[in-house]
């Protein structure tokens, strides 16, 4: 049995995908190459000696038994010898390199192959729901760009960012850690909070970690760059802008709050948000993704303080318009207390149609809508109900009547849990199906 499954993994090895078979044969021919240069260079006399020996072995062996016997024999030995040889090479370079013991080097370059072939994914938002939806897409691909939101202006990244003058490194950790794929240790240290200590206490290590290599690159993309690669992210994830942006918001009554944080708190309906300084300009890396895109996901996320901020940049707003990717907003399970009261899902639709009008935007920059199947009665709904949340209602008919092409799932987790949130697992499967039935 344990030589079958020697036999199995070894021929996996010529499976297509994983750029093996070609450099085996290239090496083969090379060194057929090598041996006949040496002949020549000898007066060919290597290769009639060669010639002669093996008629002369082949005449030996077929002396004693049959060809229809000696023949199966010998090319059965010479697959044993070839397999084993080839299975036993890499099993040794699997044990130099690989820090995982428990997986074999194949399987590993079979999942690389897979996701490599996945689709060219940008996802745009910014706090927890992003990372959610990015620690589902991994599994599916690894051509995933996150652009991220940079407004926020509370907690550990509102501290760093007024004291040292970097752009919030919050959003942007999440989205690092939920694309890593390195040992959960070093993802769980990226995470870590420090809970005591004078200055350092609310703190997270990520987020001093991209602060200090800001300092040092002179460059928040570039400290991103190199936390991606320390922590072997499937993807990159990308600000989407460069600027020091303020968030404000109008609210029904007329009034103006400044700062994300504030408006995350409003106890008044948002008319609509804004930011200073006006129109900020988005990064060549954001933009380059959007074009090259297959498909462009919006949310979930808090709409005015994680999904509106991004496209608060018009050149974002503007490549999505000119792509031909299909273009796939997800929404939230639960209102949010202070900006969502009272919207279903097709409120949230017309708040984000309402902000890009504001900006002069008429065109629609998605034509399809990702919600959750109707929630079933449970005591997590009662009890967010009593925090002044209420589930999402999704007014399907009414949304296609609008033009709008819509999915309904399951997307919430199916074990109990102390928060409503997507669940990763269907939420990225939900996803990849609206893809594989709208991809060009």
């Amino acid at each position: 049995m344990n030589l079958f499954l020697r036999f199995r993994r070894a021929i996996r090895w010529l499976l297509p995908g994983l750029v093996v078979k070609r450099w085996l044969i290239a090496s083969g021919f090379g060194l057929l190459i090598t041996l006949l240069g040496a002949a020549i260079w000898a007066d060919m006399r290597p290769i009639y000696w060669t010639v002669e020996m093996l008629f002369w072995f082949l005449n030996a062996i077929t002396t004693f038994l049959p060809r229809s016997i000696t023949g199966p024999l010998v090319l059965s030995l010479g697959l044993v010898l070839l397999f084993r040889g080839i299975g036993r090479s890499f099993e040794s370079i699997r044990q130099a390199s690989s820090s995982n013991r428990d997986r074999f080097l194949v399987d590993a370059l079979h999942a690389k192959s897979k996701l490599n072939r996945g689709p060219n994914i940008v996802a745009i938002g910014g706090g927890t729901g992003l990372s959610s939806l990015l620690k589902g897409l991994k599994r599916y691909s690894s051509r995933i760009t996150a652009i991220v939101t940079v407004a926020d202006d509370g907690g550990s990244s509102g501290i760093l960012r007024r004291e040292l003058g970097v752009q919030p490194p919050g959003d942007i950790r999440n989205c690092i850690a939920a694309l890593s794929t390195e040992e959960p240790l070093l993802t769980r240290l990226f995470q870590y909070r420090f809970l005591a200590g004078s200055g350092l206490e609310g703190h997270s290590f990520g987020n001093l970690f991209l602060s200090a290599l800001t300092a040092i690159t002179g460059n928040f993309e570039a400290a991103i760059t190199a936390s991606s690669r320390v922590l072997s992210v499937r993807g990159q994830v990308v600000p989407a802008t460069n600027v020091d942006v303020r968030l404000w918001a109008e609210l029904e009554n007329g009034e103006r709050i400044e700062g994300e944080s504030a408006i995350g708190k409003s106890s008044k309906p948002i008319l609509r948000i804004g930011c200073y300084p006006d129109r900020p300009p988005a990064l060549p890396s954001a933009l380059e993704a959007i074009k090259n895109a297959e498909l462009i996901l919006l949310g979930p996320g808090s709409l005015y303080t994680s999904l509106l901020p991004n496209l608060l940049v018009p050149e974002i707003v503007q490549a999505i318009q000119n792509s031909k990717a299909p273009t796939l907003y997800i929404c939230n399970l639960m209102t949010q207390p202070g900006e969502t009261d009272g919207l279903d899902v097709g409120g949230h639709v017309r708040a984000i149609e309402a902000q890009l009008a504001d900006m002069g935007i008429t065109k629609r920059i998605f034509n399809a809508i990702l919600a959750q199947d109707d929630l079933l009665p449970s005591s997590l709904v009662e009890e967010y109900r009593l925090k002044g949340s209420e589930p999402v209602n999704c007014n399907r008919e009414q949304l296609i009547a609008n033009g709008y092409k819509v999915f309904q799932a399951p997307l919430q987790g199916k074990q109990a849990s102390a928060t409503m949130r997507h669940d990763i697992k269907r939420l990225a499967s939900a996803v990849i199906r609206f893809y594989k039935q709208n991809k060009l």
